[in-house]
């Protein structure tokens, strides 16, 4: 097609893409949508317009990424898992969420959150679908298998991968990602560390973040207390671990994020403090202000090279899906508490 008519036809189908994901969002929005919001959908169409114009969406056909694929991809897969439950659905959804990863693996942390399970703490007992659990994980599996077969036939393409991603000189660059490894590592350049120190310290570092995190998160929610439409919050979860640890966190991947802050605005009470305090604000920062703290950061870089806002937003709304999904405390516990 040649550069210039190629990235038209891109962006038309970027474009043709986002109205399947305001379909696809209005229907998972009125499925989970709390007894408090309004009966009527004006306040959905509303917080739908402006994920549309959100200053990410710009970042994204710009750049000619393929986050909405992805996005695409994710709420197609969580309108399934929410709206049918057999088992064939099951593994059709996580099939379809596997696809997403193919795509790009920023979804991979996902994974482990299809694992049906959770631990009543009060009473000490597990509770896990084997069943269930062991389709999703074939489901999401199958399309990652076909990555194998052709790291088998061409064991240079993961090497290259492994490489680009993990060890080399691309992932310890000092630039504008907003991850808390990405901030260490400018922190490792801004006090005088060496390129041959930081790709030495970068994938361990990477890795203690990434395990800190993800126990916390995946902790949090098999110890949560019963609540419908859990699979968002495990969703969530995935998505936040991701964008908090690795090395790259771009601002067009908040395409992704950001839907499932609305799925979460509306399936939380209107008046909660949750929904007051963090996520409604870390909606609208990271729509529509983060754009202007990355420009900021290049303003200042060479003085001050952090690009720490989102990071402290991204963080908040892991802390507020935390503090939503813990147990209740049953009264013999608050009363030992108080002793």
């Amino acid at each position: 097609m040649g550069f210039d008519f190629g990235f038209i036809i891109f962006n038309l189908i970027n474009l043709i893409l986002n109205i399947f994901i305001c379909i696809f969002l209005y229907k998972i929005i009125n499925l989970v949508k709390g007894g408090d919001h309004q009966s009527n959908d004006k306040r959905v169409v509303l917080y739908i317009c402006l994920y549309m114009i959100s200053l990410p969406q710009i970042f994204n056909y710009i750049l000619g990424q393929v986050n909405l694929y992805v996005t695409l991809l994710i709420l197609l897969s969580l309108f399934i898992f929410l709206k049918y439950t057999s088992i064939k659905w099951q593994f059709i959804a996580s099939t379809i969420l596997g696809l997403s990863i193919v795509i790009k693996p920023i979804t991979i942390f996902m994974i482990p959150f299809l694992i049906v399970i959770q631990f009543d703490l009060k009473n000490k007992k597990f509770k896990f679908d084997v069943t269930k659990s062991f389709t999703r994980l074939v489901g999401v599996s199958l399309p990652l298998s076909l990555n194998l077969v052709m790291f088998i036939i061409f064991p240079r393409l993961l090497e290259g991968f492994i490489t680009t991603n993990f060890t080399s000189s691309e992932a310890s660059q000092v630039n504008h990602s907003f991850s808390i490894t990405k901030l260490i590592i400018n922190l490792f350049y801004f006090i005088g560390l060496t390129d041959d120190h930081v790709l030495l310290i970068q994938m361990p570092l990477f890795l203690i973040i990434l395990i800190m995190i993800a126990i916390i998160g995946f902790i949090s929610f098999i110890t949560r207390k019963d609540i419908k439409h859990s699979i968002i919050y495990g969703y969530s979860f995935g998505i936040l671990i991701m964008l908090i640890c690795y090395f790259d966190s771009w601002d067009h991947h908040l395409l992704i994020l950001t839907p499932l802050l609305l799925i979460i605005l509306f399936n939380l009470p209107r008046q909660s403090e949750i929904t007051k305090k963090f996520i409604k604000p870390s909606f609208l920062f990271l729509s529509f202000l983060d754009l202007a703290f990355m420009g900021l950061y290049f303003a200042v870089k060479n003085a001050f090279p952090f690009n720490f806002a989102s990071t402290i937003f991204l963080i908040l709304v892991f802390y507020a899906l935390i503090k939503y999904i813990k147990p209740l405390r049953s009264d013999k516990t608050e009363i030992k508490f108080k002793k």
